[in-house]
């Protein structure tokens, strides 16, 4: 039960942080020896558990869109076109390619190298972007978006970081970082919910609800952590930056791949 709230708060914490949830969670299993249920029912609770927390952060803008989108030139339709362009390329890589991702590369040494570059590209990014230009989610135009929606598509690499490659494209494309940092919290609902489907379907013949207060302690855990985790991001991010973010990737996947080879 130990492990189960802190594999919950460890997904909570790093989802909507550019620092790879998904890395976190391959050491921190691989440090506790994490056994949850079979079928990865765990691991798929915790993610919309995380999943859950976004859409109460942002339910009044999201209501907002679904009910205005259908009106010719309306902000929330280009928002709603923005999210969907930067949705597609990774619904249609990770389709064709989750198979041999997971299979190849979710390992803690891939993780680790991935952290340090990772954490090497967001300092220097931070420090050549662009000043920013877009100030607003339907601002950001359909070639941002789809370009923002390649950079999701690299964080299948576990250990890059969706929210990290998303929110470092926009800064790269012009975006201001809080609203960089929307726009990618936004997109992780249907991105998670697509992925946790996927998943779901590719694994129903291992599923089990065994161990079910497991399962339901990391849901609630995740839940609350990413809540306080999004609204945090969003109050300070547009002081402090993603460049603290940077050093800490270094630092952990620096440890860790020491760790791993001292054994």
């Amino acid at each position: 039960m130990f492990d189960a709230v802190l594999m919950g708060l460890v997904e909570g914490l790093t989802e909507f942080l550019p620092i790879s949830s998904t890395g976190h969670l391959i050491l921190l299993g691989e440090l506790l020896g994490f056994q949850g249920p079979p079928g990865k029912v765990f691991e798929i609770s915790i993610q919309l558990g995380a999943i859950l927390a976004v859409i109460v952060v942002f339910w009044r803008k999201l209501l907002d869109v679904a009910v205005n989108m259908w009106r010719p030139r309306s902000p929330q339709r280009y928002f709603a076109l923005n999210i969907l362009l930067a949705f597609l390329p990774a619904m249609v890589i990770g389709g064709a390619l989750h198979g041999t991702i997971t299979s190849l590369l979710f390992n803690p040494y891939v993780v680790c190298v991935a952290l340090i570059l990772g954490g090497v590209a967001i300092i220097a990014i931070e420090r050549a972007m662009p000043n920013p230009s877009i100030h607003s989610v339907p601002e950001i135009g359909p070639l941002a978006a789809v370009l923002i929606g390649f950079g999701q598509a690299l964080a299948m690499i576990p250990g890059t970081s969706r929210s990290g490659a998303t929110i470092i494209t926009a800064l790269l494309c012009g975006v201001d970082r809080k609203t960089a940092a929307e726009f990618s919290f936004i997109l992780a609902i249907p991105t998670m919910l697509a992925a946790t489907a996927y998943s779901l379907l590719k694994a129903r013949h291992e599923l089990s609800f065994d161990g079910m207060s497991q399962i339901a302690i990391g849901f609630v855990v995740a839940f609350v952590v990413a809540l306080v985790t999004v609204r945090w991001v969003l109050s300070v991010i547009g002081r402090i930056g993603f460049t603290p973010f940077g050093w800490y990737r270094i630092a952990l996947g620096v440890l860790m791949l020491a760790v791993l080879l001292i054994g």
